[in-house]
């Protein structure tokens, strides 16, 4: 793509920079007619959407390959790197529906099934058996490998069937002799256990919620259209359950979750029939995303008719499976890009979804005969109007022209580039239906644009070490200070069409979270009746301070936000990153001149009030009397005494030095007195010139705290930990899920020292977590 923009001549790049969405007919123009006569536009069209020229498609001899080297690694007893070379087998090698007796995708799901058994990863096994068996029901080694899974689980009369089907299908002696064998040891393994009980696997099962009440969608000033409630709503209650319009899954994120539900991979991850890109975590997954069902072949069938009618039963249920028993839907994401083709592989994450969106509403919409109808409908559906009949075409420009006019110039040009390329890819795939010409081209430089502002990025809560100590408890038995965090992974974009009509508040009274790809939104306070419904899309107050957050949400949302949190002055804002009063009876706080320009009107404004509430901490810090004249980068907000920033933040950073090194002793293991003096010799420099409720101090008592742990000084630790949560319930609301977190670490440590207090700690855990059952997101 740098090539492409690289050619353009400097005049049209302007003229596209500049543009406002009256212009975009006459920009995609000058460009598309600037492409059609430059050969490389042609020839990256030929690298990314002629299946001839396709990397992602499937090879037998690359398939080969990763087999031979997956045998290799079996034969070291390397079964890790055999299980991904296996895999990646799976991933390249071509499915060969003419040969079933001999089916080489066959032979690697048992290859694979027999690592996941040295790996004592049975069910994975017997899933991957199963597909081998679904593939090719006459296959011995599989029925074997199957039975003797089922056996490792205990499922003997399963595994008594799977061996009877081996034994019948099995053609050589010595292979019968085997599995006679086989059959006679879990005879034995049966009779010596207690019961004869079939295991059963455990399953999820999930109770339908419905979601409370009904939301109003109405025009707010300022913000467009939000969402509100009919009715008091408590909080802890579902109120939005959707599944999205589309989703793409993250390119970071390919080889870790599953391309359709964006769930974890497990090891027996199923590959795409038709490419090597996406990886699934279940048949049914892979059958939704790309419409292909196994279908086993009439005369395969002819083998299972000739078996005794229990077995024969048997044997049906076993390749008529769950795992491949569903319904193939309408409407398939992967489909069209699912032609050995290049471009949904390359193509930035955003361009991808927007091609399943279109290739979704085409699918729908199948009488139309040109891209201009449905993609002016497509474009309501996206700004959320209810009845898309009844909307005017230009009142919708109108209201998209706010997005793209703010977009950047580079951004601008972007768009119209991937504009063109993803509308030649989806020619290649749909015919005339995708017709590439100004209006067309323009069309979906606004599907695109809106996307960066209405996509919200799905995510997944992972549980880790923050420091690597996944196994310090074995070294360490005294301590039990858990250290490790939430992390959210970001693992995919969705369009969520009602979803997208919650406005944003950096003090949100709900909270996103996934299930699968399944959007929910709970509430987190009470929300009266009328009162509006309010997430995060990323900043909130606590995690950053003001002026971040409206510069993050001005970039990728492309909007002031006007929040209570950010129009109205509080205290997280003010000492999050704020210094402390040279005067050490003051509890007053310091702010550099950035801080200042963002809270100086604010704080104007707070002070104006006749009326303060003095139970209010934000009076702590702040001049009740005449703040106007303190409101000074350096100047002390409540008493005025000056402060030299410059030497301050040059003591910080030094402590921050010996603070890196308490961090790499704690990661590897080896924490010194000289170590732990320096760290807290540090911690004094930062109280000596940071406000006590500044977050950097609280993190640096949680890393003592660790340290302190492993050293097993717990009375220490829980001193550290208790200061580090004091200062986080002055930057967080005392009941955020944040809070919970942490007192999770201080109930680890009160729990090994037998202190009373740890009930207690318990206790308010528990109701922080009933408050907050919900897995937070953010809308990126």
């Amino acid at each position: 793509m740098e090539t492409l923009k690289g050619a353009i001549p400097e005049g049209l790049k302007r003229m596209i920079g500049d543009s406002t969405v009256d212009d975009l007919s006459a920009t995609s123009s000058s460009l598309h007619s600037f492409f059609h006569h430059f050969e490389p536009f042609h020839q990256l069209l030929t690298e990314l959407a002629d299946p001839k020229h396709a990397l992602c498609g499937k090879s037998k001899d690359a398939a080969l390959e990763s087999k031979q080297l997956g045998n290799q690694c079996f034969s070291k007893g390397d079964y890790a790197n055999a299980l991904d070379c296996y895999t990646q087998a799976l991933r390249k090698a071509p499915f060969e529906a003419s040969d079933m007796e001999n089916n080489f995708v066959a032979t690697l799901y048992i290859n694979r099934a027999t690592v996941l058994h040295k790996m004592s990863l049975l069910t994975e096994c017997l899933r991957d058996c199963t597909r081998a068996l679904q593939i090719c029901p006459s296959y011995a080694k599989a029925w074997y490998r199957r039975g003797k899974a089922n056996a490792s689980l205990g499922n003997y009369k399963d595994a008594e069937c799977d061996l009877n089907m081996a034994k019948i299908m099995e053609s050589s002696s010595s292979g019968k002799r085997q599995i006679e064998s086989e059959q006679k040891n879990i005879l034995d393994q049966c009779n010596s256990t207690s019961t004869g009980l079939q295991h059963k696997e455990n399953t999820l099962t999930t109770v339908g919620e419905v979601p409370q009440g009904k939301l109003q969608c109405v025009t707010i000033p300022e913000k467009g259209r939000g969402m509100i409630s009919s009715h008091d709503i408590s909080p802890g209650s579902l109120v939005h359950s959707e599944e999205p319009y589309a989703v793409i899954i993250l390119k970071h994120c390919r080889d870790s979750h599953c391309h359709y539900c964006l769930n974890d991979l497990p090891a027996d991850r199923v590959p795409c029939r038709s490419c090597s890109v996406p990886l699934y975590c279940s048949q049914q997954c892979q059958t939704k995303a790309g419409g292909q069902v196994l279908r086993i072949f009439p005369e395969v069938h002819s083998a299972i008719e000739k078996l005794p009618s229990d077995l024969g039963e048997y044997a049906v249920k076993v390749i008529q499976g769950h795992d491949s028993k569903h319904e193939t839907e309408n409407i398939t994401e992967h489909k069209h890009e699912c032609q050995g083709v290049n471009w949904s592989a390359v193509l930035p994450s955003e361009v991808v979804l927007a091609g399943r969106i279109l290739a979704r509403f085409l699918s729908e919409r199948r009488t139309s005969e040109h891209i201009t109808y449905f993609v002016e409908k497509l474009l309501i559906v996206l700004l959320h109007y209810s009845s898309w009949l009844t909307m005017a075409y230009m009142l919708l420009m109108q209201e998209l022209s706010h997005f793209y006019e703010h977009m950047l110039p580079e951004s601008k040009l972007d768009t119209h580039i991937y504009s063109i390329v993803l509308l030649y890819c989806l020619n290649r795939s749909f015919g005339a239906a995708f017709s590439i010409d100004e209006v067309s081209i323009s069309q979906v430089v606004i599907i695109i644009s809106q996307i960066k502002v209405n996509c919200m990025t799905v995510v997944r809560l992972k549980s880790k070490d923050a420091h690597g100590f996944s196994d310090q408890f074995g070294e360490f038995p005294s301590c039990a200070y858990l250290t490790s965090n939430v992390e959210q992974v970001r693992v995919g974009k969705a369009i969520y069409k009602a979803g997208s009509l919650f406005n944003h508040s950096c003090q949100p009274n709900i909270h996103a979270y996934f299930l699968s790809r399944n959007l929910c939104i709970r509430t987190t306070k009470v929300i009266p009746a009328e009162g509006h419904l309010e997430l995060s899309y990323g900043p909130q107050v606590g995690f950053w301070d003001c002026k971040d957050r409206l510069n993050f949400l001005k970039e990728e949302y492309m909007f002031q936000c006007q929040c209570t949190g950010c129009s109205k002055v509080n205290l997280s804002d003010i000492v999050l990153n704020g210094f402390c009063c040279v005067n050490p009876n003051c509890s007053g706080a310091v702010l550099d001149s950035r801080v200042i320009n963002c809270e100086k009107q604010k704080i104007k404004n707070f002070m104006s009030q006749l009326k303060i509430d003095k139970n209010d901490d934000i009076h702590t810090v702040l001049n009740q009397n005449n703040a106007s004249c303190h409101i000074q980068p350096g100047h002390c907000l409540k008493c005025g005494s000056y402060r030299d920033l410059v030497s301050s933040s040059a003591a910080v950073d030094k402590a921050l030095i010996f603070i890196k090194r308490l961090l790499d002793a704690i990661l590897s293991k080896e924490i010194s007195n000289t170590t732990i003096a320096d760290a807290l010799k540090s911690l004094h420099w930062l109280r000596s010139n940071l406000h006590a409720y500044n977050k950097l101090i609280a993190e640096v008592e949680d890393n003592l705290a660790q340290a302190f742990c492993l050293l097993g000084e717990l009375q220490l630790s829980m001193d550290h930990c208790k200061a580090s949560i004091k200062i986080l319930e002055k930057l967080y609301h005392p009941d955020d899920i944040v809070i919970a977190y942490e007192l999770v670490k201080l109930c680890s440590i009160q729990l090994s020292t037998s202190d009373g207090a740890a009930m207690d700690t318990i206790s308010r855990i528990g109701s922080l977590i009933k408050c907050f059952c919900t897995k937070m997101s953010y809308k990126m």
